[in-house]
């Protein structure tokens, strides 16, 4: 269930008084690289008969196109100095990224003119996106086929992928929050009216209703999801009978509500009382969804979603993520932390893909649902969503995947620079317990986006905001 790709405006322009032949050049071999991406493209090939944005008639017909194929993002390529004013209007008319790049100009010819000034029409055209209040990225002026282009290329179509995630999050919600869990509260009011995000809730006996018909009514679904479950998992929610069948019931009704509600994401009330009505914990049926994209947050933690989301889709929805609660220091070394929950990580990230355990209670109890696996060490990246009295902020923050002593549950060890100055940053809010985290770094992506998404402030602890920028643009 991993989102659709990116549908990018390819907008190339050019200005009259330099060379349209070098313009034209520069335009084939900036889509030579974009046609590399796994990305839409909707260029101006039919517009006129350059392709490329010049003059004032042709604006309406752009920004009509760009709206007819609901673009998710805009790319300016100054391929000679570009026409400033026409890429403002067309810039203003679509409410989506907007990356503006030049490449780097050739030596004067013999006779002392300069053929393009890309790097000038750059200037003049980051001074009008200012004027119409349009947020916008850019790429240093390189080659287009330099390793600063590719990588700054990529970045942003990452970056329109986080706001896209965004403008479309529909969250089921299954069961209110734990009674104790405060920490979860969220303002469902204000998520719509600031960022758009719809949650659609149902109880918990709506959804043992519909697992019950399921296992009626599509019997044969049910026990293959059972024999994925036995084929694929160890340990004694694997083996028995009545467990892993009731695990692929909700999984299959978690599945058929999201669809019947357009949700790309879910929070559950995954504890106390879906163990007293369904005998069962769900965290093997949130860990096989996470390995499918679709996140499910524990204890009903709706910024828990929505920070999975955000950084799945920093990953260009390449990789899963995972959940995960910042739960106790090492108890030897100073900087590390343990990222822990009942089960819910993706069997994806596991160390040992040959021993993902089913288990019982992690705490005990004699349900079967938890998960039991070490997650590979590695690059990882953090973040948790979430706000106070109208303030919202996005913590994010990377390190390392380390070993560290064994444990129940679903679980890595979590080395970053300086943890005191990690927890004093958490501990002052808004942010809990919960994070979002998967692998490689994306907090420069994650930053980046933020500029695009209104009443949401990056909050990065490591790296700081002036690494994360450099970044970007190296």
């Amino acid at each position: 269930m991993f989102h659709s790709r990116i549908t990018l405006g390819y907008v190339p322009t050019r200005r009259n008084n330099f060379s349209v032949e070098e313009a034209l050049k520069y335009k084939r071999l900036i889509r030579i690289q974009l046609d590399k991406a796994d990305i839409q493209v909707v260029d101006l090939e039919d517009i006129n008969d350059e392709g490329l944005l010049l003059e004032q008639q042709d604006i309406l017909h752009v920004i009509k196109k760009m709206k007819d194929n609901e673009v998710d993002a805009l790319f300016f390529p100054h391929c000679n100095f570009g026409c400033e004013g026409a890429i403002g209007q067309v810039a203003a008319a679509l409410d989506v990224p907007v990356l503006l790049y030049g490449p780097r100009d050739d030596a004067p010819d013999e006779s002392g003119s300069r053929t393009r000034d890309s790097q000038c029409g750059l200037f003049a055209s980051g001074k009008v996106m200012c004027r119409h209040n349009i947020p916008f990225s850019y790429i240093p002026n390189v080659s287009p086929d330099d390793a600063c282009f590719k990588n700054g290329f990529e970045r942003f179509i990452r970056v329109a992928a986080v706001v896209k995630a965004m403008k479309n999050i529909r969250i089921l919600q299954i069961g209110p929050r734990p009674n104790d869990f405060l920490s979860v509260m969220t303002n469902e009011g204000e998520l719509l009216e600031k960022f758009g995000v719809q949650v659609f809730p149902i109880s918990l006996l709506e959804l043992q209703n519909e697992m019950g018909r399921i296992s009626t009514e599509e019997r044969d679904k049910v026990d293959e999801l059972s024999r994925f479950i036995q084929n694929h998992y160890t340990g004694p929610g694997a083996q028995w009978q009545k467990p892993r069948e009731t695990l692929a019931a909700m999984k299959l009704a978690i599945r058929k509500f999201a669809e019947d509600y357009r949700c790309g994401c879910a929070c559950i009330q995954c504890w106390s009382a879906m163990q007293n009505s369904l005998d069962v914990f769900p965290c093997a049926v949130n860990s096989m969804l996470a390995d499918e994209g679709f996140p499910v947050a524990c204890e009903t933690d709706i910024n828990g979603a929505i920070s999975a989301i955000l950084i799945q889709s920093a990953t260009g929805n390449s990789r899963p993520h995972f959940l995960a609660d910042l739960t106790v220091r090492h108890p030897e070394k100073d900087n590390v932390e343990l990222l822990w929950h009942c089960g819910a990580f993706p069997s994806a990230f596991a160390k040992n893909k040959e021993d993902c355990k089913i288990t019982q209670g992690w705490d005990g109890k004699p349900q079967c649902g938890n998960c039991a696996w070490e997650l590979q060490n590695g690059d990882i990246t953090i973040c948790r969503f979430d706000g106070d009295h109208g303030e919202y902020s996005l913590f994010l923050g990377e390190g390392l995947g380390v070993d560290g002593p064994h444990c129940k549950g679903t679980y890595t060890w979590f080395e970053v620079d300086d943890w005191v100055k990690w927890e004093y940053k958490l501990v002052q809010g808004p942010y809990i317990h919960h994070v979002a985290g998967t692998y490689g770094h994306v907090a420069d992506v994650l930053y980046e986006a933020c500029r695009y998404i209104p009443h949401l402030s990056p909050d990065p602890v490591t790296p700081t905001a002036e690494q994360l920028q450099r970044r970007y643009l190296d």
